[in-house]
């Protein structure tokens, strides 16, 4: 099986189901940008089957938005670009909180346009739920920009079920984005993913690798840059990954049973969930895009699928942010 693009919910975008999420490129992960380096990656991934690039205007501060636009400038036609609005930050990168009104929304649009140097926005996402505004208020906007030409189609991240009917009746919603891998299971047990089936909406699995953790890469907190998010986030304390090792344990086991890498099981179990199901790996190396698309060779059966669910830590320490 290979990246061959499907239709990406109820749209007419169509997408493979392994994408790229970039924000790793622009900051978060720790290390020097390379600007030259991030955009040799990103028209490789072009070349080896990817066309569905996933950035927004809060990474790097608008920084992530600009690189793809130097990398894609000869190459929009090739591919679907998503974005998103919604999380505040300031010129130093300080965060400022969530913003959902619909004047916001309109103004964030104009902004991403101007960096993408687009005209029209494939797929745009709310970032995440304004407590302080309803959802119907912000998907409002964001249908005005569908009818202005201005974006094609419109996603939500991280809303919950209930979230996610209430904006499906204000405006059809092409794709959700959020967390999922197999230390991250709450979509199934809160019933957004049967929501999403039931309303035609895709699911986009964001941090499908469990940012890193289930390839086995970072045993430990030594294993992170200093400048590394991830550094505090509370998954990633030394006394979660000890606990949280039995994931990578399991992980190695099958990928050792299937020939092929902790990542490509992590991934390839992903691929398993449902044709409606897309995902977005980060990375900032070439071998590790093509090891990615590797993860297609991994097949499992339904009794395997079923074995790992009941081989799966029934927990996982520490808190997703």
């Amino acid at each position: 099986m290979t990246n061959t693009p499907k239709t990406l919910g109820n749209s007419t975008l169509q997408v493979g189901r392994i994408g790229l999420g970039c924000m790793g490129m622009s900051e978060f992960y720790g290390g020097a940008c390379d600007d030259a380096g991030h955009i040799k990656i990103l028209q490789t991934a072009i070349d080896l089957g990817i066309n569905h690039f996933d950035t927004a205007d809060m990474y790097g501060v608008g920084h992530n938005e600009e690189l793809l636009s130097k990398a894609f400038s000869d190459r929009w036609d090739k591919i679907t670009v998503a974005t998103k609005f919604g999380v505040l930050r300031g010129a130093n990168g300080e965060w400022l909180g969530i913003c959902g009104r619909p004047e916001y929304v309109k103004e964030a649009c104009e902004k991403s346009l101007k960096r993408l140097g687009l005209e029209t926005i494939d797929l745009y996402y709310q970032h995440r739920p304004d407590p302080n505004v309803p959802v119907e208020d912000s998907v409002g906007a964001m249908k005005e920009l569908v009818e202005q030409g201005k974006v094609r189609f419109i996603g939500l991240s991280e809303f919950s079920a209930e979230q996610l009917r209430a904006a499906h009746g204000v405006h059809p919603i092409t794709a959700l984005q959020t967390e999922y891998s197999l230390w991250t299971r709450n979509v199934e047990e809160e019933g957004i993913l049967e929501v999403c089936r039931e309303l035609g909406i895709a699911f986009v699995a964001y941090s499908p690798l469990g940012r890193g953790f289930l390839t086995g890469a970072i045993p430990n907190r030594e294993a992170l840059d200093t400048t590394d998010w991830r550094l505090e986030n509370p998954r990633f304390s030394d006394e979660a990954l000890a606990e949280n090792a039995r994931f990578v344990e399991l992980i190695r086991d099958i990928a050792a049973q299937k020939d092929a890498t902790e990542a490509q099981v992590a991934l390839a179990w992903i691929l398993a969930q449902g044709e409606d199901v897309f995902m977005i790996p980060g990375t900032r190396h070439i071998e590790r895009l093509k090891e990615n698309l590797g993860s297609w060779k991994v097949q499992f059966t339904a009794e395997e699928l079923e074995e790992i669910r009941q081989r799966l830590p029934q927990e996982t320490a520490g808190s997703r942010y």
